[in-house]
């Protein structure tokens, strides 16, 4: 057991000198930038059945008191809750298109925000942000204080996701802490081969955007806020962080519904692929399982092996439980965490060799292939 605790603990050490877990990236720490011109920006929000949601979400970008010209486009994606009324009705100023039917090989998504962009025209940059995410007045702002004065292709803020009940408050600071695990901040924010973004709010470059292929390039993606980051940070440096400036207004119902929200694209994540599910599933089990197991029912060495495991675990979850206001125990709470996500990863993998996978909006996007020969 001792050769457990051994590695248990040198990937926890590993994890801690990555510093993703500091949470000092955020959309406050950059030196603000006032450029001598503002540049055009058009935001494109793409919807689908966000009635509930829309009208607060449009009136927060009306509501940016950028500098510079600013249009909103939304694209209605065959609504069947009247989220284009709702929105022709919350911002007359708003331009929304009723969105045309889902070609093959396309997420419902990208294939909105592509007609989107085709409407917006010619802006120096593209505001790519969800239906369900209210922007403080200041945000626009921001984003481009940052692209501009740090010279980045894209800028994309992380949106503070709904963080109210208790399944919310175990379970949402650790959707964002594993993201971060994935994505590091600061590596993706500096010269390397790391890229990422938060699909919710993000501020890219037409030119650049054009240049890496467009939307039409990443059609298919499903976890395309990471895929685009890849394409721009080709062109140029990027930036990604934690903000304060948007947040989602949408609570989740409970831990089914967070649940469906990581399964959603689990195993896309991994590719598809069963032996990364298999290391997956083990390398979570080694990480946050076995240093719990030493610390309670191991002696000597392999205890103090576990403990330090759990000591390293628990304080490098204190920045974004800080971050979420919630309490410091909530990192008690880890291993049982980490077997949720788990849990959703093997249900992502089963629902996508069913050919239910990627379900989003009723829509089944991520397709099992056809085995090559």
């Amino acid at each position: 057991m001792w050769v457990l605790g051994v590695m248990a603990l040198a990937g926890w050490i590993l994890l801690t000198a990555t510093g993703f877990w500091r949470c000092d990236q955020t959309s406050d720490k950059p030196a603000p930038f006032t450029p001598a011109r503002w540049p055009s920006v058009v935001a494109v929000v793409p919807a689908r059945n966000e009635g509930d949601v829309i009208a607060r979400s449009l009136a927060s970008l009306a509501a940016q008191d950028y500098a510079g010209p600013f249009r909103i486009v939304l694209v209605d994606d065959n609504s069947d809750d009247g989220t284009g009324t709702l929105a022709r009705a919350a911002a007359p100023r708003i331009e929304v298109l009723t969105g045309a039917a889902l070609p093959a090989g396309w997420t419902g998504k990208l294939w909105a925000l592509n007609q989107g962009l085709a409407a917006a025209g010619t802006p120096e940059y593209l505001w790519l942000t969800d239906a369900d995410i209210e922007h403080l007045p200041g945000t626009l702002t921001r984003l481009v204080s940052i692209a501009k004065g740090e010279d980045r292709r894209l800028v994309s803020f992380m949106a503070r996701l709904h963080c109210e009940g208790w399944a919310e408050a175990a379970l949402v600071p650790a959707f964002i802490w594993f993201f971060m695990m994935l994505y590091p901040f600061n590596w993706v924010n500096r010269r390397g081969p790391v890229a990422g973004a938060a699909g919710g709010c993000v501020l890219v470059e037409r030119t650049a955007l054009e240049a890496a292929g467009g939307i039409a390039a990443m059609r298919g993606a499903l976890i395309d806020d990471c895929t685009l980051g890849r394409m721009i940070k080709k062109q140029g440096s990027i930036w990604l962080g934690l903000t304060t400036l948007s947040r989602s207004i949408r609570p989740y119902a409970g831990a089914r519904e967070i649940g469906a929200m990581i399964a959603r694209s689990a195993y896309a994540q991994l590719r598809y692929n069963p032996a990364l599910l298999v290391l997956c599933v083990a390398g979570l089990a080694l990480l946050f399982a076995v240093p719990w197991v030493l610390l309670l029912a191991g002696h000597g060495w392999t205890q103090g092996l576990g403990g330090a495991s759990v000591a390293i675990m628990m304080f490098i979850y204190q920045p974004i439980l800080f971050f979420y206001h919630r309490r410091p125990m909530w990192a008690m709470a880890l291993p049982v965490i980490a077997a949720f996500y788990v849990g959703c990863t093997l249900w992502s993998a089963l629902a996508y060799y069913r050919g239910r996978g990627g379900m989003w909006k009723g829509r089944a996007q991520a397709s099992r292939k056809a085995p090559t020969r």
